[in-house]
């Protein structure tokens, strides 16, 4: 996997992490 680290990216992958915390 390739991580692009730019503030769109960031906010995305906090987002889905986020969401992943609540799916548990």
């Amino acid at each position: 996997m390739i991580i692009v680290i730019d503030n769109y990216d960031s906010f995305t992958y906090n987002l889905v992490q986020y969401l992943g915390e609540l799916g548990q």
